[in-house]
């Protein structure tokens, strides 16, 4: 009977302090493991969401182009950029923002247009190396850089339309419209194009960036690999090549 009455005793006894602090000790543990992956699967929902909006942009691009004879929007600012121009075709501007940026609500863009002006993660291809070849140095540099040339490209000159990049992730920060190699300090792609916006930590080479392309597919590329070994934001062959960035 005393075995007894000693055994009912320690079982309703509470946890010692030692015991409170080993559990807690592991949960902790636990939700040190389990919270990174949260957040990669977070991460991951909200890349999706972006290849998302790009396939909408590039379905947009598809039908101006078709109600264009195959010309894309002029590198002119009149009478909007590119997100104005397309609007009819994606009519939402929720469509230019990825999730992964929707913590700074700026409004970018000296603009009068609600599409120009919206928060906007993504810019079109400036197809600087086609333009730049085929114009006179005063006009390429006089007047198409500065959104002043009336013509768009015509998506015939593309040669591989499904490894050929029109819009891609920008820096948030940045207002441009365009991914304009050979203005300025002549490089968008440290000062503008945004390579590592998902899967890395704190935005390092270990991650990657969604694209649209001229094919009208859009999808996920791993840290440097729209421009090495060749750069898929050019036209012709010899471009491609020689603006090369090999990480």
């Amino acid at each position: 009977m005393k075995n007894l009455r000693h055994g009912a005793g320690r079982g309703g006894a509470a946890f010692t302090l030692i015991e409170l602090l080993v559990v807690i000790a592991i949960i902790a543990i636990l939700a040190a493991m389990l919270l990174p992956a949260l957040a990669r699967a977070k991460e991951k929902g909200r890349q999706i969401y972006c290849v998302n909006n790009l396939s909408q942009l590039s379905l947009a691009l598809r039908l101006y182009a078709d109600d264009n004879k195959g010309i894309y929007p002029p590198h002119n600012e009149d009478p909007g950029r590119w997100p104005n121009r397309l609007f009819d075709n994606y009519k939402n501007i929720k469509v230019l923002l990825c999730p992964t940026d929707q913590e700074n609500p700026d409004t970018f863009g000296n603009t009068n247009t609600v599409a120009d002006g919206a928060p906007r993660s993504y810019l079109i291809n400036g197809w600087n190396d086609w333009f730049r070849d085929s114009l006179s140095s005063a006009d390429f540099y006089g007047k198409y850089l500065n959104d002043q040339w009336p013509d768009g490209l015509n998506e015939a000159v593309i040669r591989y339309p499904s490894d050929t990049v029109v819009f891609g992730e920008k820096q948030f920060e940045r207002g441009d419209f365009h991914m304009d190699m050979y203005e300025g300090a002549g490089d968008d792609f440290t000062g503008v194009v945004e390579q590592s916006r998902h899967g890395g930590r704190l935005k390092t080479a270990s991650g990657g960036a969604d694209y649209a392309f001229s094919d009208s597919s859009a999808r996920f590329m791993k840290f440097g690999k729209t421009v090495d070994p060749i750069s898929l934001w050019f036209v012709t062959d010899s471009n491609r090549v020689a603006n090369a960035i090999h990480y």
